[in-house]
């Protein structure tokens, strides 16, 4: 194996945990009834500083799960190019 290979393999490995992670921290768009009910309790500056933040993480999750597809294709091309 060439040091490509281990290169673009780590920089896959990497890609794919950060993903999981910020997967993870993202809030679920499911609220259940518990957010029927309490629902109203949330105060304007609540609201908005959370969306901030789950639209920062979502753009992000977009950005890196483009470039991990990208990064998979030019793998296999390469692996298969040079094999």
């Amino acid at each position: 194996m060439s040091a490509w290979e281990y290169i673009l393999g780590a920089v896959l490995i990497v890609i794919s945990l950060v993903l999981v992670v910020i997967v993870m921290l993202q809030q679920s768009k499911q609220q259940g009834l518990s957010g029927a009910i309490a629902g109203g309790a949330d105060t304007f500056f609540g609201k908005n500083k959370g969306r901030t933040m789950e639209a920062k993480l979502e753009k992000l999750t977009k950005i890196l799960c483009v470039a991990f597809i990208i990064l998979t294709f030019v793998t296999t091309i390469l692996v298969g190019f040079f094999a």
